[in-house]
């Protein structure tokens, strides 16, 4: 393990004292109720990078231990996962599924210590423009493991789609019959209804995602049953119905849209 690695590892429990510890599924902020329209997330950060996964190791090694260090609830995930893929993998005799990183960065997410909340707010705005993802947007290293693990998962089932389900509580989102939109973010289903409606029933969606996979033996949380959507995934508005005046809204995944690609090593593309 590198000597800033094991920093924040150490660094661990310090903060786990100022961190909750209970299961959650990452949305369902407390608070009055919100409304929100659905579209296509168009300041979202939404780079694939394609053709420069090389090139953007090398520049992510350089500069997550400075993510790491502007954000404390960042260091305590990483290093949790860290510690947590060393107990599961770091003594496995075969080759694992996904790279050390990758994995660590599906861990972290689903950590409940208030990451993921960050991450994917910084995330639908992180695309406003180059500069602002230049210059302030600081999960650099988290968006590109996520998103290299979900590739590598879905490779494993490349032609498969998957019924899915999301509860969000606080939230009501508003959309239209046949309408074209992105989630904008890396956003948490579950393949299991009922698991999703425990969650939040304030607008409640049926998706069917075709580049979404399941993380369940990547999660500190595997009886959830997640399935992690990129922020690129775009989704036809099938259905809007209403449940005691609460929307149940049903996506079918119609395809791939980014407007970024290897930014940070090549400009956009």
């Amino acid at each position: 393990m590198e000597p800033l690695a094991l920093g924040w590892v150490l660094l661990a429990g310090t903060l786990a004292s100022t961190m909750a510890t209970n299961s959650t599924q990452h949305e369902g902020d407390l608070g009055p109720i919100k409304k929100i329209a659905m579209d296509m997330a168009p300041r979202s950060f939404d780079d694939q990078y394609l053709g420069c996964s090389h090139l953007m190791e090398a520049r992510i090694r350089k500069l997550i231990n400075y993510e790491l260090a502007k954000n404390n609830a960042y260091a305590y995930s990483w290093s949790r996962a860290a510690a947590e893929w060393q107990k599961r993998w770091g003594n496995a005799a075969h080759a694992q599924a996904l790279r050390r990183e990758q994995a660590m960065a599906l861990l972290a997410y689903t950590l409940p210590a208030g990451l993921y909340q960050q991450f994917n707010a910084a995330t639908r705005e992180g695309g406003r423009s180059r500069q602002h993802y230049l210059h302030s947007y600081h999960f650099k290293g988290l968006h590109f493991h996520l998103t290299q693990a979900l590739r590598t998962l879905k490779q494993y089932q490349p032609n498969y789609c998957y019924q899915v389900y999301r509860g969000v509580k606080g939230i009501r989102f508003t959309a239209w019959q046949h309408q074209k939109v992105r989630f904008g973010q890396f956003t948490s289903t579950s393949l299991h209804k009922n698991s999703a409606l425990f969650f939040g029933q304030d607008t409640f969606f049926s998706v069917k995602t075709c580049y979404g996979v399941p993380i369940k033996h990547f999660s500190f949380y595997p009886n959830e049953n997640e399935v992690l959507i990129p922020p690129f995934e775009t989704f036809k508005v099938i259905s809007i119905t209403y449940n005691n005046g609460r929307p149940v809204i049903s996506l079918l995944s119609t395809g791939k849209k980014s407007n970024y690609n290897c930014v940070l090593v090549k400009g956009r593309g």
